[in-house]
């Protein structure tokens, strides 16, 4: 990812203008810059959000077989009616871009959404080889399947280091990408 994604810069600022902007990121020919706001928010939340910002960056990165294969699997999930989301802003990106035949025609709705839901489940990527986490359940959530599936295809593309599992031994892979 990182050789992906080239040169970053972090910085941690109090507020960002408003307390309900927790990031601001902007891509450059040289670099990466990110802006995180600590205000009210725990350092969990904000090194989450980190690495979301960090998701949204490496979308606009990814080349055109990384961009098929995760358009591929969305589409998967779609035509299988799929509920929920990896989290709640693609979950919003989601319900907006399947919320009538116009929205779902707007490849500006299909973009937000790709964006979004990938961006998603690159933090959540990361997130599980820090450490074991929860899966939630519910209509509102991607389910197991999907999520291991869109895990699979990271760990394909981008292999966790030494040191790090993202699933127990033995547990082997299922998906394959396509393209």
């Amino acid at each position: 990812m990182a050789r992906q994604l080239g040169r970053c810069r972090v910085s941690v600022v109090e507020d960002l203008g408003r307390p309900s902007v927790a990031s601001r990121w902007t891509a450059t020919d040289l670099e990466l810059k990110i802006s995180l706001a600590t205000a009210g928010r725990e350092g969990h939340d904000i090194a989450l959000e980190l690495l979301v910002c960090l998701g949204k960056a490496l979308w606009e990165k990814l080349n055109y077989s990384q961009h098929k294969a995760y358009w591929l699997l969305l589409d998967d999930e779609i035509s299988a009616g799929t509920p929920g989301e990896i989290d709640e802003d693609a979950l919003k990106q989601k319900r907006l871009l399947l919320s009538n035949p116009n929205s779902a025609g707007s490849s500006r709705r299909l973009e937000r959404y790709g964006s979004a839901s990938f961006a998603g489940i690159v933090a959540e990527y990361v997130h599980c080889l820090w450490h074991d986490v929860t899966v939630r359940t519910g209509p509102a959530f991607l389910p197991a399947r999907q999520l291991r599936r869109r895990l699979e295809l990271l760990a394909c593309w981008y292999p966790a280091g030494r040191g790090h599992r993202l699933f127990p031994r033995g547990d082997r892979q299922r998906y394959r990408p396509q393209g």
